[in-house]
């Protein structure tokens, strides 16, 4: 006979059937009111949506010994599934996967265009548009989890807070989909990171694109757009905590020397930790009114010194580099053979011996035709490898124009 017990999120376990939570289901990434627990990622969820107590119905004596079920939907019929782990399988190859991923891309940095236009002008913003465009990229995260991301490279000085915007999402999206998450975690990951820079639309506008460093009382202006862009969320949009996460935490740091509430590690929620990862390396890579770009392989390396010294967190940075790759896409290489290359796919098998394009021969001449070459193919001759990453002002190189004249 079925009965209704209150227990501690602690002692919550997979095969457990959830009736009810001591919080807003919105404010948790499974939008349903009633659901079977069919694995351990799900209570880490809800452990990070801030559930303390939920009432479960306990079918039998042994609750260990309930079956696992597909969750249940009758109450919300759209609400997207649960789904176990991702395992790390390729469903589509990722020349195939490119052009859908570039498709949605532009599809999302107009969507956050819009959406900062709006929240500029005090009108609310068009959040239906926001959660399709994610909806397709988390579809394109789970065809190809490489294709999307390597369009991070893309980025226009002059828009750079949409392309960013749209950049942190992917990275972000791209990263959850390593690490597990499902799809409606990557969805709501995706949401939020898209959005996590909205309160800069409340920063004037002197500040905002000031060539040189911020005096003191301008930073302090600055870190107002993390709390604005909760303000707006929250009063506009109708999304639960859980989607607010990466625009509160995405200057907080795991030493508790972040903004604005200076949380430690314990106090940030998972998607938190990610976005400040992802949100410093997008930025840094960019080129920005103030400064250049940096080549992503220093940045990688800066994200590690950052979380050997407690800035951020550890298994998210090392799990982010095996995203990105040790030379990510987009990087400029220069070969054992004198050629020099541009980065255009990563090997996750070979992270040391990606897909090249080779656009320089060895005599430091531009060839008419790029050629690809994987370097992950030992019995190609000469056996090519990396020996340097070059800076692209000291090649005179623009890798957009090699890997995405359609996109740019």
């Amino acid at each position: 006979m079925a009965m209704k017990k209150r227990i501690g999120i602690d002692e919550l376990r997979t095969g457990m059937q959830v009736e009810q939570l001591d919080r807003s289901w919105l404010s948790t990434p499974f939008f349903r009111h009633k659901m079977t627990i069919t694995s351990t990622q799900q209570i880490a969820q809800l452990k990070a949506s801030g559930v303390q107590t939920l009432i479960v119905r306990v079918e039998a004596e042994t609750i260990q010994e309930v079956p696992p079920r597909e969750p249940e939907r009758a109450d919300e019929p759209d609400a997207p599934s649960v789904e176990p782990a991702a395992s790390g399988q390729t469903i589509v190859p990722f020349e195939e996967e490119l052009p859908a991923a570039r498709q949605v891309y532009q599809a999302a940095k107009s969507v956050i265009q819009e959406a900062m236009n709006d929240t500029r002008l005090g009108r609310a913003i068009n959040v239906e548009a926001v959660t399709t465009v994610i909806a397709e990229m988390t579809e394109s995260v789970f065809r190809n989890p490489d294709a999307l991301s390597s369009l991070s490279r893309l980025k226009r000085f002059d828009e750079y807070t949409f392309y960013h915007s749209v950049n942190t999402a992917l990275l972000a999206m791209s990263l959850g989909r390593s690490l597990g998450f499902d799809r409606s975690m990557i969805h709501l990951a995706g949401v939020g990171t898209l959005l996590h820079d909205i309160g800069k639309t409340k920063i004037p506008l002197e500040v905002l694109n000031k060539p040189g460093r911020f005096e003191a009382h301008e930073m302090e202006i600055m870190k107002q757009h993390v709390l604005r862009g909760v303000e707006v969320l929250t009063n506009t949009t109708g999304l639960g905590h859980s989607y607010i996460q990466p625009a509160l935490e995405h200057h907080e740091r795991v030493n508790g020397a972040g903004y604005p509430h200076q949380r430690a590690h314990q106090d940030i929620s998972q998607v938190g930790l990610i976005t400040a990862v992802v949100d410093i390396y997008d930025a840094m890579t960019s080129d920005r009114c103030y400064h250049k770009g940096r080549p992503a392989h220093e940045i990688l390396q800066l994200l590690y010194r950052l979380s050997l010294d407690g800035h951020l967190d550890p298994m998210v940075v090392q799990q982010f580099i095996k995203v990105v790759g040790i030379y990510p896409v987009g990087s400029i290489v220069e070969l054992n053979t004198g050629e020099t290359g541009i980065v255009k796919q990563i090997n996750h098998g070979a992270p040391l011996a990606p897909v090249v394009l080779l656009v320089k021969s060895a005599g430091n001449t531009l060839l008419a035709q790029p050629k690809e070459h994987d370097l992950s193919q030992p019995d190609r001759t000469p056996v090519r490898t990396v020996k340097a990453v070059l800076h692209p002002q000291q090649t005179g190189l623009d890798p957009v124009t090699y890997l995405d004249k359609k996109a740019a």
